[in-house]
């Protein structure tokens, strides 16, 4: 009789226990309702990574964003490798000025000259504008758009520097050459980079057949090292100029 009993109080202990646990459950949402928040970590401020950063930060033609603190004093050396070059805002350009040019054929030879900077006496030009000449060469003929290269003279000059047809000095070029339009441009110094502005002109009427306009990053121009390696020498607010 008494095993009974006890086995009886047992068997009502652990049916209270059950549905104590069940009450529990139901009241658990209740309760956490007036329980403070939990702290929830926002993975969209989680590191991206080295790789994903890069891809987010390049520009709309590829090339890497600018990294932190990073200088034109520090030279192009430092900082992200870049993806891309000045030859490639060249051929984006180029593209424009085929878009809306206007006269210029297979048949109307071009001339390209050096960009020159905008706030000097149109007579000075740097390494970018030098190489933004040679690219608009490549990009033009990629065209087929006949390029006349005013620099090249009649005989090769053998020196022990190396063998050369091109020359600077217009006293070895001929007078007349069969250049009908010629694109050229200038360059301005613009907070993030360089403003360049390109457009096609006509040798007799002077008339505009063709403008591009886009905004050169300077981490971009920085990566054109002269050949004498010294990015100070000759520098004017942080640009070298040289002789158009």
């Amino acid at each position: 009789m008494s095993i009974y009993r006890n086995t009886t109080g047992l068997l009502a202990a652990a049916v209270v226990l059950v549905s104590g646990c069940a009450s529990m459950d139901e009241q658990g949402p209740q309760t956490s309702q007036t329980q403070p928040g939990m702290n929830v970590v926002d993975v969209t401020a989680v590191d991206r990574g080295p790789v994903k950063a890069a891809e987010e930060d390049m520009d709309s033609f590829g090339a890497v964003g600018q990294p932190p603190l990073y200088s034109s004093v520090q030279g192009a050396y430092k900082g992200r490798p870049l993806t891309k070059h000045i030859g490639d805002y060249v051929k984006n350009m180029t593209q424009d000025l085929i878009a809306n040019m206007e006269f210029v054929n297979n048949k109307t030879p071009v001339g390209v000259t050096h960009f020159a900077m905008l706030d000097s006496n149109l007579q000075a030009t740097n390494l970018m504008g030098q190489q933004m000449a040679e690219s608009f060469v490549h990009e033009l003929h990629k065209f087929r758009i006949p390029v006349i290269d005013f620099k090249a003279t009649d005989y090769i000059r053998i020196t022990d520097d190396g063998d050369f047809v091109l020359t600077r000095d217009y006293l070895e070029l001929d007078e007349a050459m069969p250049i009908e339009y010629v694109l050229t441009g200038t360059m301005t110094k613009h907070q993030g980079g360089v403003l360049v502005n390109a457009r096609i002109l006509g040798m007799e009427s002077r008339a505009v057949v063709a403008t591009a306009q886009m905004l050169v990053p300077f981490y971009v121009v920085d990566a054109l090292i002269p050949s004498n390696g010294n990015h100070r020498d000759g520098m004017r607010d942080g640009v070298k100029l040289s002789r158009g």
